[in-house]
């Protein structure tokens, strides 16, 4: 891809504030929605029958767990990390992700081109690392906050061992106790599953982008005008709904495996060795359907909160280009 001197002069000009604003306030508010949602994923993602935890036997009963010891502020558990790290993860993953688009798209040549998917999924992707390596303490806190089990659980197959105690009192005292107890790589737990897992956003910034390219060219009154450009045009909301919604599905039914790797290498119950040995000790245990765990929740959760997020997002933006 060739770019000239007078392009990566320009660079830095494309960090645009309103992009990581409309990210922020996206994120912010598919959390606060689907918040409950999240905590049944990640419960469901390390129900492996290890002894430290509680054992579920579907989502209703986690429900139903959840809820006879904590009532709806239990399914709030986790939510200050989860609301920091989804809104800054959304800012600043729409925040570098349009500069590196404008950054392709401005070569030097007369008018801005439209990227190819592969450039799409090229940005994505390095947008994705270099926001991980900003949020991943929060990602940490926020796993092992949503694992702390509720305290008072009644007997039988979800019962909570005895002994184990409330760890953490909040997201800064996990922080400060990870840190203390592991250092910086107890922060930085799951963080190479976590670099493996920026190909979602890749597969799915790839795919919206390739849908809004459809809609340009067979809706667009001046689509002959559009052949060579790269400026956004704005659609209805019907249709961000749509395309957000289909790129999640596709993005999460071919990298979901991953998130259970991630969240498994960050659960402070159990002492791993890495990517590989969570992968090898997942597979023997439970086969392939291990690495799907907790699939259903995480559709329900995830979908409606892409879809929130990148409508929250598109109008915001908007409003303030």
């Amino acid at each position: 891809m060739q770019v000239s001197k007078d392009a990566l002069g320009e660079f830095f000009k494309n960090f645009r504030s309103v992009d990581l604003a409309a990210g922020l306030t996206g994120g912010l508010t598919s959390t606060l929605c689907c918040h409950p949602l999240d905590i049944v994923k990640i419960r469901l993602a390390v129900n492996d029958g290890f002894k430290s935890r509680p054992y579920y036997e579907n989502i209703r009963h986690i429900c139903k767990s959840i809820y006879k010891n904590g009532g709806v502020f239990g399914f709030y558990q986790g939510v200050t990390p989860n609301l920091i790290g989804a809104s800054a993860s959304w800012g600043l993953y729409f925040y570098f992700y349009n500069a590196f688009k404008k950054f392709w798209a401005n070569d030097g040549t007369s008018q801005p081109k439209i990227l190819s998917p592969g450039t799409h999924m090229f940005s994505a992707a390095l947008s994705g690392a270099v926001t991980l390596a900003f949020t991943n303490p929060v990602w940490v806190a926020k796993t092992r906050l949503c694992l702390q089990y509720e305290s008072n659980s009644a007997n039988g197959p979800s019962a909570k061992p005895r002994g184990q105690v409330v760890m953490y009192r909040g997201f800064v005292d996990c922080l400060l106790k990870t840190y203390r107890l592991e250092g910086v790589k107890g922060l930085y737990s799951g963080f190479s599953a976590g670099l493996i897992g920026v190909s979602h956003g890749a597969f799915q910034f790839m795919a919206y982008e390739e849908m809004k390219k459809w809609h340009r060219r067979k809706y667009s009154s001046n689509a002959s005008n559009q052949k060579h450009s790269s400026e956004e045009v704005k659609l209805a909301t019907k249709w961000y709904l749509l395309f957000s919604a289909s790129s999640k599905f596709f993005a999460v039914v071919i990298t979901y495996p991953y998130q259970v790797v991630r969240a498994r290498l960050q659960d402070q119950h159990r002492v791993q060795h890495g990517v590989a040995h969570v992968v090898k000790y997942t597979y023997t245990q439970e086969g392939m359907r291990g690495f799907y765990k907790g699939l259903l929740p995480s559709m329900v959760r995830v979908v409606p909160a892409t879809c929130i997020t990148f409508v929250v997002y598109e109008e915001f933006s908007s409003a303030f280009k």
